[in-house]
């Protein structure tokens, strides 16, 4: 049993040893999303964090500033939310078989 113990603790150091590493290279990826068309694009990294925000310069108009501000959100919230789903992904690769399903990770 004390040797069923200790290789239990070790696959669990190793695993949180890759996380880490995970974690680490999160910032490092990116994922893009749209809306309007295409007119509005939004990406973000895996830590969630939005890096960039692309206008198309045919949809800034002054007398539709709301549609323009409504297209943004909506490409940065689908940009959040595949950002969310990569890190997700990525984690599950590490914690495959080691945690029961549905049991999900703090901030993932």
């Amino acid at each position: 049993m004390k040797g069923g113990m200790q290789g239990m603790l070790k696959q669990v150091q190793k695993m949180q040893d890759e996380m880490q590493k995970v974690q680490s290279r999160l910032g490092e990826l990116t994922v893009s999303e749209e809306a309007g068309g295409g007119m509005i694009k939004a990406t973000s990294n895996g830590n969630k964090e939005i890096i960039s925000i692309e206008i198309d310069p045919q949809v800034i108009n002054p007398s539709e500033k709301e549609i323009l501000e409504d297209l943004v959100v909506a490409a940065v919230n689908k940009a959040l939310q595949s950002a969310s789903k990569l890190a997700e992904d990525e984690m599950s690769k590490v914690t495959k078989g080691m945690l029961p399903p549905g049991l999900n990770l703090p901030g993932f």
